[in-house]
Order: C-alpha cells, then sequence, then structure tokens
C-alpha cells in the first residue's frame, strides 16, 4: 500500500483498515485527522461560533474518536459517527458554557454577534454576518439542524441517525429555524 499518511483522499475503508492493525493506528488516526480536522471544525465553530473554543471542542472531539475508534460498528457513514461525536461534544460545551453563565439568552446572543464582528477568523462579509447572528438567536437544536442541512448539505436520514430523531423532527426543526432566521432579517432590514 503507498504512504496513505499524506494522502488527503483516502477513503473511510482505507483509514478504518489502518485503525483496526495495531502496528498502523497511529498512521490511521493521523489520516483520519487530516482528512476530517478541516469539516469538523467548521461544524463545531458554526455551532459555537468563537475560533478558540471551536479548537477547544475539535480538541475534545478528537480525543473522543481517538479513544472510541474502535467501538464503530460501520452501521453509519464514517462522518455522521465523527459529526455525531463533534456535535455531542459542541453542545456539551454550550450547556456547559450556559450553566456557568450569568449572562441572559439575549446577553449571550448579543455577546456572540460582538464576538463574531471582532473575530479575526471570520471574514464574512456584512449579509453572512447578519445570517450568523440571526442564527445564534435560535435555540441549540435548530441551530444545529440548519447548520448541517444548509451548510454540510446533509440529508436529513443521516441528521436522524447522527442526533437519534425522527426525520419529521427534523424537518419540523428546520422548518421552524428558517422561519425565524426569515423574520430576524425582515426586522433587522
Amino acid at each position: 500500500m503507498q504512504s496513505t499518511a499524506t494522502n488527503k483522499t483516502a477513503s473511510d475503508e482505507q483509514i478504518l483498515e489502518l485503525l483496526r492493525a495495531e502496528h498502523s493506528y497511529e498512521r490511521g488516526f493521523r489520516l483520519l485527522m487530516s482528512c476530517y480536522r478541516e469539516r469538523l471544525y467548521w461544524h463545531i465553530r458554526r455551532l459555537v461560533l468563537v475560533h478558540e473554543d471551536a479548537d477547544d471542542v475539535l480538541q475534545n472531539t478528537f480525543v473522543k474518536i481517538y479513544r472510541g475508534i474502535l467501538q464503530f460498528e460501520g452501521k453509519s457513514k464514517l462522518y455522521t459517527w465523527l459529526y455525531r461525536i463533534a456535535t455531542n461534544e459542541a453542545i456539551s460545551y454550550l450547556q456547559s458554557k450556559a450553566r456557568h453563565s450569568t449572562e441572559t439568552l439575549d446577553d449571550t446572543s448579543n455577546l456572540l454577534s460582538n464576538r463574531l464582528r471582532a473575530d479575526e477568523w471570520f471574514d464574512g462579509d456584512a449579509l453572512q454576518i447578519r445570517l450568523q447572528e440571526a442564527i445564534t438567536q435560535l435555540p441549540d437544536k435548530q441551530r444545529i439542524v440548519f447548520n448541517l442541512r444548509y451548510y454540510d448539505e446533509m440529508p436529513y436520514e443521516e441528521m436522524a441517525v447522527m442526533l437519534d430523531t425522527s426525520v419529521g423532527a427534523l424537518k419540523a426543526s428546520f422548518h421552524h429555524a428558517a422561519k425565524k432566521i426569515e423574520a430576524f432579517f425582515r426586522e433587522t432590514a
């Protein structure tokens, strides 16, 4: 087998094959990280919004993946399993942050919007910033569903597996999120 450690187009099967053998586990994990780091980072980033927070959550995500990858049974696609771990880590982070915060929901949304505008890692135009501000107003579940559908174009069926919920509930969450975002744009126009 050619050196796959630098092959960014490695298949999930190749990665899993390397991970299953003790002598190539580390190489397989590095390959997994190189293939999925950026996608997972941006998925997490859209949930937690702040670069430093996203980096912390991503690191925790890869620790969980490292410890649990051998339990991956292949009942879903690898990236669906990885996204589920990343999503759960981001949700746990947001819940922990909310528990330790003395700010109201409006204060938190304003703080996130201000941090987004000041973030040197976010180079979006005014419309993208307004969209992110609208997304910060959504409840966690709606924000997650909206991000997965809008940015990652994840099919509802895969989301249902990842989030352990029904397709109908996900469609309803996306619909409600889209309506709230439309209302935000109308109100702030």
